[in-house]
């Protein structure tokens, strides 16, 4: 089975093309995404025709389960389908479970320089954006989904108490449910390996939930840390910078356009109080190969 290994500033994935495969697709996300006996990835991406868009995306956790969206996976999506000659336009429509999102690729090369998309892929890596449209965020706690009571509308610092520590959450979807949580100490040492786990499969979250922690660093820079659903703790997650960015205006924090730093890189978000949530950031093939599956691989050490 032959894959492409991607990262979007530090989000790794594995990207197949699956146009004529049918595979069980949570067990081979398991088995594919463990960093020390299958390939390694934060998720692994499906690339499948679509009767309502350019493409549709599919998106397994390492767990198996199956995420709704995910931003820099979206972005690898694009650059892949790109790279791999799947399509000649620049501008495209990806078919997710969240909804029909757009998605374009930019780059930073003067006009005199020639060729196709694909050859621009080659020789500009380093000046390539690749900028998608991730939806409308919501606020109502049904469509998040949460469930609290007689609560306003967004919901803003919503405490939580844990075992030894009440953590005050301003809540979105975006497309999938984000808790976001700002902070006056150093995210670098909150202990999110011990929080993280709490928020996700805390009941009141019938999804489970990703979980963000954040710096306000200025009117125009964040610097955060996120812990995943069904992945835990990673470099960098596309949907929650748009979380955190939408949670930054709501409380006043941030502009319409914000940098998320966060440990793999940086990611610009922007949003103006009513449209989509537009998010732009690097996205880069880092190797290809063919993967064994388990049960193949257990076959050969018996033979």
């Amino acid at each position: 089975m032959k894959f492409t290994k991607m990262q979007a500033t530090g989000n790794d994935f594995v990207l197949l093309d699956a146009h004529q495969v049918e595979q069980n697709w949570p067990e081979l996300a398991r088995d594919m995404c463990r960093r020390h006996f299958g390939i390694g990835a934060d998720g692994l991406i499906l690339v499948l025709p679509s009767d309502k868009a350019d493409f549709r995306m599919r998106m397994f956790n390492p767990d198996g389960s199956e995420a709704e969206a995910c931003g820099n996976g979206l972005r690898c999506f694009v650059r892949y389908v790109i790279e791999k000659r799947l399509t000649g336009k620049t501008r495209l429509k990806i078919e997710t479970r969240a909804g029909i999102r757009e998605a374009s690729i930019e780059f930073r090369v003067s006009s005199s320089e020639g060729g196709g998309v694909a050859s621009k892929l080659e020789t500009q890596n380093s000046k390539l954006l690749v900028r998608v449209a991730m939806g409308l965020p919501e606020f109502a706690p049904d469509k998040i989904p949460v469930r609290i009571e007689s609560v306003t509308v967004p919901v803003l610092d919503y405490p939580l108490n844990l075992k030894d520590i009440e953590i005050k959450m301003s809540l979105v979807s975006m497309g999938n449910p984000h808790a976001v949580c700002f902070l006056d100490e150093p995210v670098a040492g909150f202990p999110l390996s011990d929080i993280g786990p709490q928020i996700e499969h805390h009941q009141v979250f019938p999804n489970r939930t990703n979980f963000e922690i954040v710096n306000v660093v200025g009117k125009r820079q964040l610097r955060a840390r996120v812990w995943e659903r069904g992945a835990g703790e990673t470099l960098s997650c596309g949907s929650g910078a748009c979380a955190i960015a939408v949670a930054a205006r709501l409380h006043g924090f941030g502009d319409d356009m914000i940098e998320i730093e966060l440990p793999g890189g940086t990611l610009m978000v922007g949003w103006d109080g009513r449209g989509e949530v537009w998010l732009s950031g690097p996205a880069e093939t880092v190797f290809e190969g063919e993967f064994i599956k388990a049960e193949m691989r257990r076959c050969k050490k018996r033979c």
